[in-house]
């Protein structure tokens, strides 16, 4: 789903939570902190059009003064998201487990509940509220077809992988017997593989700015064309996330200490589970590619490791970061990578004065 923007906090006086799934839409109104009514509906269009012009008869309701908070469920929120944008509403889009940890302990479960909790949520937090930020036709596009590409290569891994591992303990006539029954599924797969591929990089050819950012992306040691395309869905071409902090923490290679009391400062820090994990995985590739392929990150990974002793998935925590950091750069002076380049341009929030390549790996920024 789309991220939200920062945005100076609007004053709200209604509240409507809605639990999402893939039939129906439960909806909790509330006025301020008290409750109005649970609703359930369709998940269609015209049902959500049909309901949003019932709220407008509510005493003193205005749609610029409603905010529409939901959890972020995949492609089952988007009739509801376009039908709202459509009304220019203001909608939320919220992580289900931060919205459920909010909500201190809970006990018992239902869509209506539910529905009722995601209003308490939106109220109790009105002001810190982001709203959903508006996503180009090409992202729209191309997240729903990296979606399916995902989905294509974990059938070809479902297939392919128990095939070859049960090579050596199968007698070999069974073993020539199953392959040759999946050889048409592997194929096919292939096949709609290559032909989606192509399609994708059509959809980036076919616009300029997408087109721009892919290749500064790529430019960097390491980074391959799918990280790439995930991190223009992720950062939805660096508008939501433009700061390399935030968006690390994002996919969750940026290290938290854990400190109570007398423990302060024995514990070293760690990174959180709560992250991206798709991005982290594609990003543990690059930095592994990186430290075999790129002369700085090498070095810079061998001094982690020999010198520094740290413990090698710490080091290539290190390099995730700095490459993160790279395509950041890269990314906000609109430049392909170079390994000798110096700007005349400080690194916002760094260090002062001309940077090269070099002094970029060594600054410790997270």
């Amino acid at each position: 789903m789309e991220k939200q923007s920062t945005k100076k906090p609007k004053k709200y006086n209604y509240f409507i939570g809605i639990d999402v799934s893939k039939d129906k839409l439960d909806y909790a109104v509330m006025k301020g902190r008290d409750f109005l009514f649970h609703r359930e509906e369709k998940n269609e269009p015209d049902a959500i059009v049909a309901f949003a012009a019932e709220l407008n008869s509510l005493p003193g309701f205005k749609m610029a003064k409603a905010i529409f908070c939901m959890e972020d469920t995949g492609f089952y929120c988007n009739h509801l998201v376009n039908s709202l944008r459509h009304l220019k509403a203001n909608v939320h889009v919220g992580n289900a487990t931060h919205i459920k940890n909010s909500l201190g302990l809970v006990k018992g479960k239902s869509d209506k509940v539910d529905s009722i909790r995601i209003a308490k949520y939106c109220w109790k937090n009105r002001d810190e509220l982001e709203l959903l930020d508006e996503r180009r036709l090409p992202i729209r596009q191309l997240t729903i077809l990296i979606a399916l590409r995902s989905r294509l290569l974990g059938v070809s891994l479902v297939v392919k992988t128990p095939l070859k591992e049960q090579a050596a303990f199968i007698d070999p006539a069974l073993q020539t017997i199953t392959v040759d029954c999946c050889v048409r599924t592997v194929c096919a797969v292939g096949a709609d593989l290559n032909e989606l591929d192509g399609v994708i990089d059509k959809l980036i050819d076919a616009d300029e700015h997408l087109k721009r950012l892919n290749q500064i992306i790529t430019s960097v040691p390491g980074v391959g064309r799918i990280t790439a395309l995930q991190l223009l869905i992720c950062t939805n071409e660096f508008r939501s996330i433009s700061d390399p902090r935030k968006f690390a923490s994002y996919a969750g290679v940026a290290p938290f200490k854990k400190e109570s009391g007398k423990g302060t400062g024995i514990f070293r820090a760690r990174v959180v589970k709560s992250a991206n994990i798709k991005m982290k995985s594609l990003l543990h590739i690059c930095a592994m590619r990186a430290v075999r392929y790129d002369e700085d990150l090498k070095k810079y990974y061998h001094r982690k490791t020999a010198e520094e002793k740290k413990p090698k998935m710490s080091a290539l925590n290190a390099v995730r970061n700095k490459l993160i950091l790279r395509v950041f750069v890269c990314v906000k002076h609109d430049r392909l990578y170079s390994k000798d380049y110096i700007s005349e341009y400080p690194q916002a929030g760094y260090q002062t004065g001309p940077i090269t390549t070099r002094d970029a790996i060594e600054t410790q920024p997270f």
